[in-house]
């Protein structure tokens, strides 16, 4: 079947969604149909979305945004999904952008601008360093000819991005155990392993404004990034890994939570890692060689020399500084 299926998974904030479905529907390729996973609401999200028009699913409580975005997978019905945000509010022809251009790879991942100021990046594709930390591309960056070129990526984010739905079938959903924050970082890891790419479409275009349900520096948010930063070292980096890899991982995990600290939420970020390394053997128990070694250590050692060369060009943040200066 021809078109674009767009999920969204969404939790409270029926405003959002107010204006989101709206915004789609006007697209200058409008979406084959919109699917809203709504995880547990207390606002009316659900009834206001089936208002609009959309096709809703309702799960009983919050089980986190991987469930929802995997339990909406199972509704959508078009060779293309693109999975969006709640907060996110696409220009006119984001995704006749998105869909022209991701038609040369997997996936697609547009540009997202910050709400508080458009001429201000929120991000762009992800890369991932050897510590197991990940950088949203772009976050906090001016717009500019560095983020205006097209280029294939390994992993896009799932602010607001187009997948062919084969994808899913070839790598797998999205690991629930996440439950929210850096799923997509691990699918992308998965699909980068077995060498399916995308592409960065610049001109596909959105506005983004970042952490509108949790708010930015939460504790449960600084948690589930804490948790999951172990949990996707224990899925994907080989025995042994800590011989190759653990002077980077100590730096890395040791500055976040150093800047969790600065945000008032070392506190999550503690137990976060807890959490993680009290399911770590289990999970090198069901993954135990983890993704292929030197498959892993070529996608790490790309990405972490791209991260590099990005900040290098548009300015340093003082975390990656410090992290390549001691790396």
């Amino acid at each position: 079947m021809d078109g674009v299926s767009i999920l969204i998974p969404s939790w409270n904030r029926r405003d959002l969604l107010e204006t989101l479905v709206p915004a789609l529907e006007r697209q200058t390729e409008p979406p084959a149909e919109i699917v809203v996973v709504d995880n547990g609401s207390t606002d009316g999200s659900a009834e206001a979305a089936r208002k609009l028009g959309a096709q809703v699913v309702e799960m009983e409580g919050n089980r986190g945004f991987a469930a929802a975005v995997n339990r909406g997978l199972r509704e959508c019905r078009r060779e293309w999904v693109a999975v969006v945000n709640n907060d996110v509010e696409p220009r006119p022809d984001w995704l006749e952008s998105l869909r022209a251009g991701a038609a040369e790879g997997w996936f697609g991942a547009g540009k997202l601008l910050s709400a508080a100021d458009p001429a201000v990046l929120d991000g762009t594709w992800d890369l991932v360093a050897r510590s197991g930390c990940a950088w949203h591309c772009g976050n906090g960056r001016k717009d500019g000819p560095e983020w205006s070129r097209r280029r294939a990526i390994r992993m896009a984010p799932f602010t607001a991005s187009l997948f062919r739905r084969e994808l899913f079938e070839r790598v797998g959903e999205l690991d629930e155990s996440f439950e929210s924050y850096l799923e997509d970082v691990d699918f992308g890891l998965r699909c980068a392993v077995e060498g399916l790419s995308g592409v960065y479409v610049p001109e596909a275009v959105a506005v983004h404004q970042g952490s509108a349900t949790w708010g930015k520096w939460n504790p449960a948010a600084v948690r589930r990034i804490s948790r999951n930063q172990v949990l996707l070292i224990a899925k994907h980096y080989p025995a042994g890994w800590f011989r190759y890899y653990g002077w980077s991982v100590t730096v890395g995990q040791t500055l976040w939570g150093l800047l969790a600290l600065r945000h008032g939420a070392g506190a999550a970020f503690a137990a976060g890692k807890w959490q993680g390394w009290r399911r770590y053997q289990a999970l090198r128990r069901l993954h135990p060689d983890g993704a292929r070694a030197e498959v892993l250590r070529i996608i790490l050692t790309e990405s972490e020399a791209e991260i590099r060369d990005l900040q290098r060009k548009t300015g340093f943040d003082t975390y990656w500084r410090i992290y390549c200066a001691l790396t």
